[in-house]
């Protein structure tokens, strides 16, 4: 009787083990869902070296070509719709108000690309998705 209780426990616990394990990964999934993939937009040899989330609308990607020296900014919705307003911006350094290179408009997927040369310089970016911002100020610097 104490085997078949033993037995019974060990098989609840490993339905419990494997059950919550199944809960475990549901949760990452999901919030990864919100992430937008960056699909080569900005062309061949550029590599993503940063992004921001956007809320749950997208993802602002900064990718860097070596070879050219020339970063470029794509913002990009989780999944395409109904166009709505989509902005990308780029400068180098963080002084000023406005982006060297902007794009806005209204998109079903994303803005961008927006090129520009920056190397050896710091870079502030932007995305904007129906008035949702990710940024960041003077980064990837080199």
């Amino acid at each position: 009787m104490k085997n078949a209780l033993r037995k019974t426990a060990a098989v609840a616990l490993a339905v419990g083990i494997g059950v919550s394990g199944v809960f475990a990964t549901a949760a990452p999934a999901s919030a990864a869902s919100a992430i937008a993939t960056y699909g080569n937009e900005c062309g061949s040899g550029y590599k993503v070296v940063n992004h921001r989330n956007i809320g749950s609308k997208g993802t602002v990607f900064l990718t860097y070509n070596s070879a050219n020296g020339n970063n470029c900014v794509v913002t990009k919705r989780v999944s395409t719709g109904a166009a709505v307003l989509i902005e990308a911006g780029l400068k180098i350094g963080s002084s000023g108000n406005h982006y060297d290179k902007y794009e806005a408009g209204h998109f079903t997927s994303y803005a961008g690309p927006i090129y520009l040369s920056a190397a050896g310089k710091c870079v502030s970016w932007m995305g904007r998705i129906s008035g949702t911002e990710g940024k960041a100020t003077n980064t990837n610097c080199g």
